[in-house]
């Protein structure tokens, strides 16, 4: 199955070649629209459905995105808002999330329907003559560790430690320790997984 993988693979690399290679020739005619036209080629991949579909996305991902592994899995839908994302070995991303500035370590799992954002200060607001729109703002590359899991649903604003969980539904607008299982808007900690392992 592995050999018939790799094949699948090389194939995948050959088909998703010619949208990589706009993308980034067009990034480097249009350096200050480089996101813009990043999200564009990233919906496109996210439509492809099923099992070519993930080979698809795993390929084109390989060759524009910052740092990557040959083996994470992006499902259906999920959408990458900037190449400044790395994914480490045996990520799994669910179907329909948007994924901004991060890096993801190895091993974890995210399901569907998850929003990771740029930190918390994507856009300023301080001065009421001039609309949000035009205050600009601040991204940060949020960093997930390595064996986390996110359940369906999850908002995540900031930084989430090794081992940890993050409930289905809960809005992460603080650093999340190790270990930590955290639930709730905004997320808080409900658990360890140290007290899990130790029962």
């Amino acid at each position: 199955m592995s050999g018939l993988k790799r094949a699948l693979d090389v194939l995948a690399l050959v088909l998703a070649a010619p949208l990589a290679g706009a993308y980034l020739l067009l990034a480097r005619a249009l350096p200050d629209r480089r996101d813009t036209t990043y999200q564009s080629f990233s919906q496109l991949v996210s439509l492809c459905p099923g099992m070519p579909g993930d080979f698809l996305r795993r390929a084109f991902y390989r060759e524009t995105l910052e740092e990557t592994t040959p083996e994470f899995v992006i499902e259906f839908g999920t959408t990458l808002a900037t190449p400044q994302v790395s994914l480490g070995r045996g990520v799994y991303v669910g179907a329909s999330c948007n994924i901004a500035h991060c890096r993801i370590g190895d091993d974890t799992l995210i399901g569907s329907h998850v929003m990771v954002l740029a930190g918390k200060s994507q856009h300023r607001f301080d001065r009421l003559d001039v609309p949000i729109r035009l205050q600009g703002g601040t991204n940060r590359v949020v960093s997930i560790g390595r064996d986390v899991w996110i359940g369906n649903g999850a908002i995540v604003l900031d930084d989430i430690g090794d081992h940890a969980i993050v409930a289905a539904g809960a809005v992460v607008t603080k650093p999340v320790e190790g270990m930590a299982i955290v639930g709730g808007n905004p997320a808080r900690v409900i658990g360890s997984r140290n007290a899990k392992a130790a029962v």
